[in-house]
C-alpha cells in the first residue's frame, strides 16, 4: 500500500508541475501586458514596474523564479491590489470556498445516497419516476438558475432566508443547496444504477436464500459493493464543490476564491491567476489521492491486482 501511495503522490506532483508549467506559459503568451492601460504610462515607470515584477528578465528566469517561490511557499505580489500578496488573498478566501464546499459535498452525498438508494429499491414505482425525473432535470438546469429560483422563493416570496451575504450559518443554506443541487443528481442516479447491477449478483441471491433481513441485504451487502462507482466520481466532485463555483459565489456575493479568480482573469493580474490555479489543482490532486485510499480499503482485490502485476 505504501508503494501505491508513493506512486501516486509522485503522479499527483507531475500534474500539478504539468498544470503551473501550461499556465505560466499561456498566461505570457497572450497579448498585451498586465500594465498595460488606456493611458499609456512613461516609458520609465514601465520599466520600473516590470523590474519590481521581474517582468524585464527572459522568460524562462521568470519562470525558473516562479517555481523557486512556489517551493517556498510564497505566491507573489498581486499586481491589481496593492500591498496585498497573492498568499494573503488566498488565506482570507480560501476558507469561505471550503466552507461552501464541505457543506454542498455533505447535502449531495446525503441527497444522492439516500435517494439513490430508496429508488433502486422502489424500481419501476412512482418514486422511482418521480427520483429520476427531478435528477433528470437538476443535471439540465444550470446552477444559476437554480440559484434564482431558490432566491425568488426562499427569499422573496418567503422571506425566510437571506438572498445573500455571508458570515451566519443561515447564510450557508441557499448557496450549499444550489452548489449541491448537481451532484447530488448526478449521485442519485449512479447510485440507483450501481445499486441495481449488484443486486443481481449471485452473492446476493444466495443471501436472500438464506433469510437475511432486506435491511441487512441492502446496506451491508448491495450498498457497501455498490460504492465502488460513487467513490470513483468523488474526488472530481469533491474537487468542484470545495474550490467553490464561480457562479454561485457571484449570485450570492459570497468573498470566496471564484469572485477573486474571474477578477484576476479581468484584470490580468499573473500571480493571482497562478496561486488561484495551483490551490485548485492541489485540492483536485490531494481528493483523487484520497480516492485512490478508499478504493484499497473497501476492495481488497484492488490490492491483490497491484501486488499481482509486481
Amino acid at each position: 500500500m505504501l508503494k501505491i501511495f508513493a506512486s501516486r503522490l509522485i503522479t499527483g506532483l507531475s500534474v500539478i508541475l504539468i498544470v503551473i508549467s501550461i499556465t505560466f506559459f499561456l498566461l505570457r503568451s497572450l497579448p498585451g501586458g498586465p500594465f498595460d492601460t488606456d493611458k499609456k504610462l512613461p516609458p520609465q515607470i514601465q520599466i520600473n514596474i516590470e523590474k519590481k515584477y521581474n517582468l524585464d528578465k527572459p522568460l524562462w528566469k521568470q519562470y525558473y523564479l516562479y517555481l523557486y517561490n512556489i517551493v517556498r511557499g510564497d505566491f507573489g505580489p498581486s499586481y491589481k491590489y496593492v500591498d496585498r500578496s497573492v498568499n494573503d488573498i488566498i488565506k482570507e478566501t480560501f476558507p469561505v470556498s471550503l466552507k461552501l464546499g464541505i457543506t454542498s459535498l455533505l447535502i449531495s452525498l446525503l441527497l444522492g445516497c439516500l435517494l439513490g438508494i430508496i429508488s433502486s429499491v422502489k424500481k419501476g414505482k412512482a418514486f422511482d419516476f418521480f427520483s429520476f425525473s427531478f435528477s433528470t432535470a437538476l443535471i439540465s438546469v444550470p446552477s444559476f438558475v437554480i440559484g434564482a429560483f431558490l432566491i425568488f422563493l426562499f427569499s422573496i416570496k418567503l422571506r425566510i432566508l437571506p438572498a445573500a451575504l455571508w458570515g451566519e450559518p443561515k447564510h450557508y443554506i441557499l448557496p450549499s443547496l444550489t452548489l449541491a443541487a448537481g451532484p447530488a443528481a448526478y449521485l442519485i442516479r449512479l447510485v440507483r444504477s450501481s445499486m441495481l447491477d449488484v443486486a443481481g449478483a449471485q452473492f446476493i441471491r444466495t443471501a436472500s436464500a438464506k433469510g437475511l433481513k432486506k435491511f441487512n441485504i441492502i446496506f451491508k451487502h448491495i450498498f457497501k459493493n455498490a460504492l465502488i462507482p460513487v467513490v470513483t466520481v468523488l474526488g472530481p466532485i469533491t474537487a468542484y464543490l470545495v474550490t467553490g463555483s464561480f457562479v454561485v459565489e457571484h449570485i450570492y456575493a459570497i468573498p470566496g476564491m471564484g469572485k477573486f479568480f474571474v477578477l484576476a482573469v479581468s484584470n490580468r493580474d499573473y500571480p493571482l491567476i497562478m496561486g488561484i490555479t495551483v490551490v485548485y489543482t492541489v485540492v483536485l490532486v490531494l481528493s483523487n489521492l484520497i480516492v485512490d485510499i478508499l478504493y484499497l480499503k473497501l476492495d481488497p482485490r484492488i490490492r491483490f491486482e497491484n501486488s499481482a502485476r509486481k
